[in-house]
């Protein structure tokens, strides 16, 4: 076996030798703040997320480039949950440290605090210089954020962020948010091709929540974007897990797609059994001698979120199966075994990943 510390450095050297290019991403669901969390992490007027993610921060950090859907504002006081969340920045900087790199904005949840909220969100995001995508201050911002493109060890790749609406509240004083448009998402790939991306990823908030299963809507909206070329659709919003395809794109079989209908939680204080937890999905991606950029392979783990009471022994997002408290190890295994079940009945070529 080889060495942790020598693996990249082979890599590497391999790469070189050999001359193909490999890429590791990571996706996670929906990052919330809802009450107890809030109270759980204060700490006088501080708030304190020691331990949040340390046991997964290891698989985030290694990857190249690590998403997370940030389903709240963030900004000053007063800081709430559910109906109208508003995070402390503590919050970001936690899932920095943890290593995600990149940050979505557009969802159901981003105007909850208005037009202020989601420019302040904007504000702490930039500030800490983290990446982000999904609303703007204004078009301007928008024009000049797109088409983002990231290099990721070589491979170009364009992300996208788009949410089906923000709970009825209307942007207000020039704030953009991308709601799903298939004319503006087919001028945003588009914009995005020709910007040099080999590989285009939409995230995207759609479905109904709390179910297992897509809705024909998403199904439909999913084939537009394997129509026009999305290598990589990444959906988030029902607060559960749904199922995952991995193959060749049906209009140009000579592509593979990714498509993950929804993470479900990252983080949260849901209670049912299926939205305590969700997936983490990695994505393998390889350039050989042909120089093409290609989907490889993919899997996912299951995360459980075990609630806590003050900073001392606070929230914590642990795989399923790592869950040792004796009160919350059976209702992880109820989570891991409700989610398995789909998995293992409607997934198409993504496998959950081999246990260390």
């Amino acid at each position: 076996m080889l060495c942790a510390w020598f693996i990249p450095l082979f890599t590497s050297i391999t790469s070189l030798i050999f001359g193909y290019d490999e890429a590791d991403l990571i996706f996670v669901g929906d990052a919330m703040q809802h009450k107890a969390q809030l109270e759980a992490a204060r700490s006088c007027k501080e708030y304190d997320y020691t331990g949040y993610f340390d046991a997964i921060m290891p698989i985030v950090a290694g990857a190249d480039l690590a998403v997370v859907n940030l389903e709240t504002p963030v900004g000053d006081p007063p800081h709430t949950g559910y109906p109208c969340f508003n995070a402390p920045p503590a919050f970001v900087d936690a899932l920095a440290a943890a290593g995600f790199d990149l940050f979505l904005t557009a969802n159901n949840h981003t105007l909850d605090r208005g037009h202020r909220g989601l420019r302040s969100t904007l504000s702490v995001l930039d500030d800490r210089e983290l990446l982000h995508i999904g609303t703007y201050s204004d078009l301007t911002a928008r024009s000049e954020a797109l088409p983002r493109i990231l290099d990721v060890n070589a491979f170009k790749i364009g992300f996208l962020n788009y949410t089906y609406g923000t709970n009825g509240i209307q942007p207000r004083d020039g704030v953009v948010v991308d709601y799903i448009d298939r004319t503006l998402i087919k001028s945003d790939v588009e914009a995005a091709r020709k910007a040099g991306a080999e590989l285009i990823c939409v995230c995207i908030h759609w479905g109904d929540e709390y179910r297992l299963l897509p809705n024909s809507t998403q199904r439909h909206l999913a084939d537009f974007l394997e129509a026009i070329g999305v290598d990589m659709i990444i959906g988030a919003h029902p607060h559960v897990i749904q199922p995952m395809e991995l193959r060749p794109n049906r209009y140009n079989p000579s592509r593979n797609i990714l498509l993950v209908y929804s993470l479900g939680n990252f983080v949260s204080n849901m209670k049912t059994a299926d939205t305590r937890g969700g997936s983490m999905v990695h994505v393998k991606l390889f350039r050989g001698d042909d120089k093409k950029a290609v989907i490889k392979d993919a899997d996912y783990r299951l995360l459980f979120t075990v609630p806590g009471t003050h900073p001392a022994d606070g929230f914590r997002v642990l795989e399923a199966d790592s869950v040792k408290s004796t009160l919350w190890k059976p209702r992880a295994a109820e989570f891991a075994r409700r989610a398995r079940a789909i998995f293992d009945k409607h997934n198409i070529g993504v496998k959950e990943a081999a246990q260390p």
